[in-house]
C-alpha cells in the first residue's frame, strides 16, 4: 500500500497532511503526484470528492520557488464556493510552507478588495473564469510567470457556458506552462479542449464506483465547529443508541472526542492508527460485545470494522472523499437491519455536502438540532416503554412491598412515580435548561459555571449556569451532609487561550483518570479558570495536572486559596 512518504514529498508538505488528517494517499494521489511532480502535462477523469484538490495541489506547491510574490499557480473553478474551498485546502497544504500566499478569486466580491489583494501579491491564484478573465483584460493579475494551470471540474465549467473564458486565459499562459485537467466526465467540448492546449498529456482514470446508500436514514445538522461537541452529546442522548459509529478526520480528533465523551460519562473509547495492535484489539471486542456505546474512528482505522449491529453512523467531519461517506454510512444498515447516519455540517463543508449528495443519489434530510425538550421527551418514552415492559414481566412483589411502605408516609404513587422518572432524567441529561426554553443561543462567554453532579452524568454545557458555595457544596436544605467536601483548583488558563469547560473536564478525566462526574463546578475567566474536585483527591490532581498541558501551554494547578493569596500580595487583580 503505498503512503504520502513514498511519493518523495518534503517534510514540510509531509507534515502538513498529516495534520489534515489524512492517513494514505487516494487513488487518483497516487497516480497523478509523480507526473505533476515531474512537471507533465495531466488529463485526469475522476469523481468529484476523490481528493483530487490535493492531487494536484501537492505538487503545486513543491514548484513553487522560494521567495515568489507574482502568480505562479492558477486554478480556475466553476463556482465561488469551490473556488474558497480549494484555496482553504491548498492553505493547509502549504501551511509549514514560508511566504506562500493563496488568493481566492470570484465573482460576487468586491473589485476593489480584489484589486489590493493582488497588489499585495500570492503565488496561487484559485477562480472562477469570469472573474479571472476580467482581471487579465484590466491588467490587474498577469500570467506570465504562470507555471501551472489547472482546471478543475472541467466539465462543469464547460457545462455553465464558460468554454470561450477558458480558451481565452489559457491563450494567455506562457510557453511551457504545465496544464492540468480534471473533470468527472469526458464528454466531447473537454476532449477538443484537451486536444488543442494539452498536446501530450498524461491519461489517468479513476473508474467510478456505483455509489449508493438506499436503506439508510441519513440526516444533516448545521453545526459550527464550536459546537460539534455539544450537539453529538444531544445526538447520542436523543437517539439512545446502544452501539454507535463516530467519525473524525484526524487522529487527534478521536482522541478529543473520545476523551471528552468519557469525561461526560458515556462509555467511549477511540480507534486509530496510532494505537497499538493489542490495544485496537481490546477496544473493538468490547465494541462487538457492546460494551462501549461510542466507537469513535478514522476512516483508515474503521476498514477493520465489521458489526453487524452498529445503530447509527455519525459524521462528527463531514469527510473529503464521496467514497469515504458510503463506506462510513455502510457500517450501519447491515443484515436487513434499518440504519441511521447524522452528518455535521457547517458552512464552508455545504459544498461538499451537495457533492456526497449529487454522486450518491441519496436523499439526506436537513433537521435542526434536538432540543433538551426533544432529549427528555425521547428519554421519557424509552423508560416508560421499559417500566411497561418490566411490568408485564412481572416479580414485582419485592418491589411492591418496598413502595407500600414508603407510601404509608404519605406520598402518593403518582408523585413517587414522577419523582422517580425526574431522578432517572437528571441523572442523564442533567437540569432542566430555562435558557433554551426560551429560545436563546446557548454559547459560552465570560466567566461561566457549569454544574456537575456527584451521583450523575455531567450536565450539558447548554444547562444553566448554577452558582454554588466556595467550597463547591450543592446547596441543600437544612442538615443535609454532604459525604464529600470539594476544594477549588485554579488553573492558568482562560477563554484567551479558547479553553473551555470542556477542554478542563475532558483533560482531568483524561490525564488523571477520576469520574467526569466527580468534579464539580467550572469557571472560565480571561486568563484564569477554576475548577472543583473532590478535597480527598485535590493533591493528587494538583500534582498530575502540573506536569499536563492545554492548547501548547503548560499548566500551573494550585488551590485557589494558595493562588488568590500570592496575587493579592503581589498586587495583581483577581476575579471574584
Amino acid at each position: 500500500m503505498t503512503s504520502f512518504a513514498d511519493l518523495g514529498l518534503s517534510s514540510d508538505i509531509l507534515r502538513a497532511i498529516a495534520d489534515m488528517g489524512f492517513e494514505e494517499p487516494s487513488p487518483i494521489q497516487v497516480l497523478a503526484i509523480p507526473p505533476l511532480l515531474a512537471g507533465k502535462d495531466i488529463v485526469g477523469q475522476a469523481q468529484t470528492g476523490t481528493g483530487k484538490t490535493a492531487a494536484f495541489g501537492i505538487p503545486l506547491l513543491e514548484r513553487l520557488p522560494p521567495r515568489q510574490t507574482r502568480p505562479r499557480a492558477l486554478v480556475l473553478c466553476p463556482t465561488r464556493e469551490l473556488a474558497i474551498q480549494v484555496a482553504e485546502e491548498l492553505g493547509r497544504l502549504a501551511a509549514y510552507k514560508r511566504g506562500v500566499r493563496v488568493l481566492p478569486v470570484y465573482g460576487g466580491q468586491s473589485l476593489e478588495r480584489q484589486f489590493q489583494a493582488l497588489e499585495r501579491g500570492a503565488q496561487i491564484i484559485a477562480g472562477t473564469p469570469g472573474r479571472i478573465l476580467d482581471h487579465l483584460d484590466r491588467g490587474s493579475l498577469s500570467l506570465d510567470e504562470a507555471a501551472t494551470v489547472v482546471l478543475d471540474e472541467a466539465d462543469e465549467m464547460l457545462d455553465m457556458g464558460f468554454y470561450d473564458d477558458i480558451e481565452s486565459i489559457l491563450r494567455r499562459t506562457p510557453e511551457g506552462c504545465q496544464k492540468v485537467l480534471f473533470s468527472a466526465t469526458m464528454p466531447g467540448p473537454i476532449l477538443e479542449l484537451a486536444k488543442q492546449f494539452l498536446p501530450a498529456p498524461e491519461i489517468l482514470k479513476v473508474i467510478p464506483k456505483i455509489l449508493t446508500v438506499p436503506s439508510i436514514e441519513q440526516t444533516f445538522y448545521e453545526v459550527r465547529p464550536d459546537q460539534k461537541l455539544d450537539a453529538l452529546c444531544r445526538v447520542l442522548d436523543a437517539q439512545g443508541l446502544r452501539k454507535g459509529l463516530v467519525f473524525c478526520a484526524t487522529k487527534r480528533g478521536v482522541d478529543d472526542v473520545a476523551s471528552h465523551l468519557q469525561a461526560r460519562g458515556y462509555l467511549a473509547e477511540g480507534l486509530h492508527g496510532d494505537l497499538a495492535q493489542a490495544r485496537r484489539e481490546r477496544v473493538m471486542g468490547r465494541f462487538r460485545a457492546g460494551t462501549l456505546e461510542v466507537l469513535v474512528a478514522t476512516d483508515v482505522a474503521a476498514r477493520g470494522i465489521d458489526v453487524e449491529d452498529v445503530e447509527a453512523v455519525i459524521n462528527y467531519d463531514i469527510p473529503h472523499d464521496v467514497e469515504d461517506y458510503v463506506h462510513r454510512v455502510g457500517r450501519t444498515g447491515r443484515a436487513g437491519r434499518g440504519g441511521k447516519a447524522f452528518t455535521f455540517v457547517a458552512a464552508r463543508d455545504r459544498y461538499r455536502l451537495r457533492e456526497i449528495m449529487r454522486f450518491t443519489r441519496a436523499r439526506i434530510e436537513h433537521s435542526p438540532l434536538p432540543t433538551l425538550h426533544d432529549v427528555a421527551a425521547l428519554k421519557t418514552d424509552r423508560i416508560l416503554e421499559e417500566a411497561r415492559a418490566v411490568m408485564e414481566a412481572g416479580s414485582l412483589e419485592r418491589y411492591t412491598s418496598l413502595m407500600e411502605d414508603f407510601m404509608e408516609k404519605g406520598a402518593t404513587g403518582m408523585d413517587m412515580a414522577a419523582a422517580l422518572l425526574k431522578i432517572l432524567l437528571r441523572r442523564d441529561i442533567g437540569p432542566d435548561s430555562r435558557r433554551e426554553v426560551a429560545g436563546e443561543d446557548l454559547r459560552f462567554s465570560g466567566p461561566t459555571q457549569v454544574p456537575r453532579g456527584e451521583d450523575s452524568r455531567p450536565a450539558p454545557p447548554w444547562a444553566p449556569p448554577v452558582s454554588r458555595p466556595r467550597g463547591g457544596r450543592k446547596p441543600g436544605p437544612p442538615g443535609t451532609r454532604h459525604s464529600s467536601p470539594r476544594v477549588r483548583l485554579s488553573f492558568n488558563v482562560g477563554s484567551r487561550l479558547r479553553v473551555t469547560p470542556g477542554d478542563l473536564l475532558g483533560a482531568i478525566a483524561g490525564e488523571t483518570g477520576i469520574s467526569g462526574r466527580s468534579i464539580g463546578a467550572i469557571e472560565i475567566h480571561d486568563n484564569l479558570s477554576f475548577v472543583d474536585v473532590p478535597g480527598e483527591q485535590a493533591d493528587e490532581i494538583v500534582r498530575i495536572m502540573n506536569a499536563a498541558h492545554i492548547r501548547g501551554l503548560r499548566l500551573s494547578v494550585r488551590r485557589a486559596g494558595d493562588g488568590l493569596r500570592t496575587k493579592r500580595a503581589s498586587g495583581e487583580k483577581v476575579p471574584t
